[in-house]
């Protein structure tokens, strides 16, 4: 037995129940996280046709994305010590409400500047929302037998949004209009906002502390240079000098920010939440998850419409089969966990995973769906589906009430920071290899499928690292209380 003394009791006090209908409050719940990921890609397939309406070239087409993902990732720490500290159902709330105001601003958009300012909002809003809606996930089911079902339908929302995102975008953009991406939160984040009031309880108080500011503007303004370099990096390389300065700003502000901690009474992130071994480990494998999620995705999309021609709502459909494993699976994952624990089930997703993206990197210029897709889309949709809630279930293993909020904001960014760096490392790596192919004379179709290969080996190869630094885990999660792991007041209690 491994134990610090805690400032505070030792005695676990019954956690005080946040809904009496916590299964409905999931649900909605999830409906937000649900557009929160959704938002991060469905607006690909409008892209061409914003850029005809409101005249953007393609650079500044590419911000349309960028300036969601940069105050979305770089805001998130700060979003979810803000929701400890005020409330987490208040923040939720605050940040659903400036989403589906954004979201309205975004459709009704009749200049480059309101759309791109609609979209920096929109991140904003999803920093504050998303943290929050994961720590009332942990309030409403204290108890980790429930919380592992909970997770798993809160991981199999993540990943249909993500999946889904291209077929919706399809269909919107085709039947609607561009606008339709954006107004379709508005409904949506409507019954949200009306329907949290009735199904939570509002905050306790908590105690009254001092925001650090100075870690909140450090660690934001490194988040944010840091995904600003990667998108830098992605469009003009990594040796472009606006890349390299953001990486450095990144690094200067990082060391800082790690300087205020130590020193700061009331740190922003107190360190000593990194000593839970779960907890850390469960972030990084969120994050290599994330790389190569949000890479396999984006190429997937364009390797069948680019490559094999599919129109934007085939290339949705195709993503079905992915999709409908990947609910299937996140369902039967807490009876998975109760047989063989988290450990075993997140390693053996892990390599399910990649599997099925190696064998996606075999695919050929003229794939057939039956043939050459459809296997290694259900292994991945399995692997994803897996992974994902078990990832998330360790990744706030052991976090009690008033850091709640921190491990949410934890778990998000780990996942946007892996997107954007899983993007940029291998979009940069598959269009070298596009481009020498093309070069020595072979066909287009040809050089593109090469180099989408190489995206799928990366994010294989980014999975089974992940399933490395899964055996690094301390013990076998979801067997236990949380009252027998927890984080208090910046100092960690393992038994």
């Amino acid at each position: 037995m491994n134990t610090t003394t805690p400032t505070t009791s030792t005695t676990p006090t019954p956690p005080t129940p946040r809904s009496t209908r916590r299964w409905a409050a999931l649900a909605v719940l999830a409906l937000a996280q649900f557009l929160v990921v959704l938002d991060a890609s469905i607006v690909n397939i409008a892209l061409p046709v914003i850029g005809e309406h409101l005249d953007m070239d393609t650079t500044t087409l590419a911000w349309v994305i960028t300036a969601y993902v940069l105050p979305f990732g770089g805001l998130l720490l700060l979003g979810g010590r803000l929701a400890d500290r005020y409330g987490h159902r208040r923040l939720f709330l605050i940040g659903t409400a400036g989403f589906v105001a954004a979201s309205a601003m975004a459709g009704l958009s009749v200049t480059s500047g309101m759309l791109l300012g609609a979209r920096a909002l929109q991140g904003a809003s999803a920093a504050l929302l998303a943290p929050a809606a994961l720590a009332l996930v942990t309030h409403l089911f204290p108890l980790a037998k429930d919380r592992v079902k909970a997770l798993g339908i809160w991981g199999a929302v993540a990943g249909i949004g993500s999946a889904a995102g291209v077929l919706l975008g399809g269909i919107l953009t085709a039947t609607l209009g561009w606008e339709a991406v954006f107004f379709v939160n508005v409904p949506v984040g409507a019954v949200v906002l009306i329907a949290i009031p009735m199904l939570v309880t509002r905050d306790l108080p908590a105690a009254r502390t001092r925001l650090d500011y100075a870690g909140a503007a450090t660690v934001t303004g490194s988040l944010v240079s840091f995904v600003g370099a990667l998108s830098s990096a992605e469009r003009l390389g990594f040796l472009h000098p606006l890349t390299l300065g953001l990486f450095v700003a990144a690094v200067v502000l990082g060391a800082a920010f790690i300087v205020i901690q130590r020193r700061t009474e009331q740190p922003l992130v107190p360190l000593g939440v990194f000593r839970n071994r779960n907890l850390s480990i469960g972030n990084v494998v969120v994050l290599l998850v994330g790389a190569g999620m949000v890479a396999l995705f984006f190429a997937l999309s364009v390797y069948l419409q680019a490559v094999l021609h599919y129109d934007a709502l085939t290339a949705g459909l195709s993503q079905l089969p992915l999709a409908g494993a990947l609910v299937l699976v996140a369902g039967v994952v807490p009876s998975i966990v109760a047989r063989i624990g988290t450990k075993t089930t997140l390693i053996a997703s892990l390599l399910v995973l990649a599997g099925g993206l190696v064998w996606l990197s075999m695919s050929p210029a003229d794939a057939g769906f039956v043939a050459d897709i459809l296997g290694p889309s259900l292994l991945i949709g399995i692997g994803i589906g897996g992974a994902l809630v078990t990832a998330t279930q360790v990744s706030v293993d052991g976090v009690d009430g008033g850091e709640s909020g921190l491990a949410g904001g934890l778990v998000n960014t780990s996942q946007q920071i892996g997107g954007a760096l899983g993007i940029a490392v291998l979009s940069s790596i598959a269009a070298a290899r596009t481009g020498a192919l093309e070069a020595a004379g072979a066909s287009t179709g040809v050089a593109m499928t090469a180099g989408f290969s190489l995206v799928f080996l990366g994010a294989a190869g980014l999975t089974v690292l992940g399933a490395l630094t899964a055996t690094l885990l301390r013990t076998s999660t979801g067997d236990t209380s949380p009252a027998t792991a927890t984080v208090q007041t910046g100092q960690v209690q393992q038994v």
